[in-house]
């Protein structure tokens, strides 16, 4: 396997994850949709950022073998998945990282928007999925988060960058505690056209811990790049069937395809063809 690494590490990331869960299962199935954790059964599966391996232990019981792939959180996801005996975790950058051998099902949850180059990140978890597996991602969106793109990650850049993550996280308590007025008033009412609507009814379903999570970690990213919906179709334009885009809570994109299979009539042509 190859290990070299192109981009930083970040002890922003381990800092986050030695303190959080990410426990709603609701969500991780929402974002993997049309997909389901029943599709997975017997499979080779790849976490690509699996950050603690909280999504992993989601997965395990369904798949044959795990493998969680990350730059900053390896240790701690060993440490939280050491109970799961088809599990293994991995250290390495998902933007070069390279398998003995490709995946059935390869996953990228919330992290492909914070790598330094998402285009050439995406290319690389297609090379580790075998033809016929499937590529799964989640990522912020441009569309419908205009207020995260053109206030916070300038106000976070300016203001926060350099912050101890101590005090980013007492903000983080503070902005999290004031949202709640809102969120169940004014966004109990069917007014649709209210930015961040769709969001917010997941805010109500969640505790305050996981929603502070949400705040933090918007805060506490060290980059983010917000994906237009153009830009995951271009990912999967070429190469892939059964392609599935949709949006998510207005704010993000759910995207999946099955890399198509190459095989050749050695009879008749020595030219591949899709099969």
């Amino acid at each position: 396997m190859e290990h070299t690494a192109t981009q930083e590490k970040h002890p922003e990331w381990a800092w986050q994850w030695a303190r959080y869960e990410d426990d709603a299962a609701f969500l991780f199935r929402d974002w993997i949709l049309p997909n389901r954790l029943e599709d997975f059964r017997g499979k080779r599966v790849l976490d690509a950022g699996c950050g603690p391996g909280h999504h992993i232990r989601l997965v395990a019981p369904f798949a044959a073998h795990v493998t969680g792939l990350d730059l900053n959180t390896a240790a701690l996801a060993r440490e939280r998945t050491a109970d799961l005996a088809n599990v293994t975790i991995e250290e390495g950058d998902i933007a070069t990282w390279r398998a003995a051998e490709p995946f059935d099902v390869v996953y990228c949850v919330g992290v492909i928007h914070h790598t330094d180059d998402p285009d050439a990140t995406f290319e690389n978890l297609r090379r580790m999925c075998r033809p016929g597996g499937r590529l799964v991602i989640w990522c912020y969106s441009e569309e419908g988060n205009w207020m995260a793109r053109r206030l916070v990650e300038p106000l976070r850049r300016r203001l926060l960058e350099g912050s101890g993550r101590a005090s980013v996280e007492r903000l983080s308590a503070v902005l999290t505690a004031l949202l709640y007025a809102p969120v169940h008033t004014v966004y109990r009412l069917p007014l649709r056209s209210l930015p961040y609507h769709e969001y917010f009814a997941n805010f109500r379903r969640l505790g305050f811990r996981r929603n502070m999570l949400n705040v933090f970690d918007k805060l506490n990213a060290p980059q983010t790049d917000f994906i237009s919906r153009a830009r995951v179709e271009r990912w999967f334009a070429s190469g892939f069937e059964d392609v599935s885009i949709t949006p998510y809570a207005g704010v993000s994109w759910r995207g999946s395809g099955s890399l198509r299979r190459i095989c050749t009539q050695a009879r008749v042509s020595r030219n591949p063809i899709r099969c």
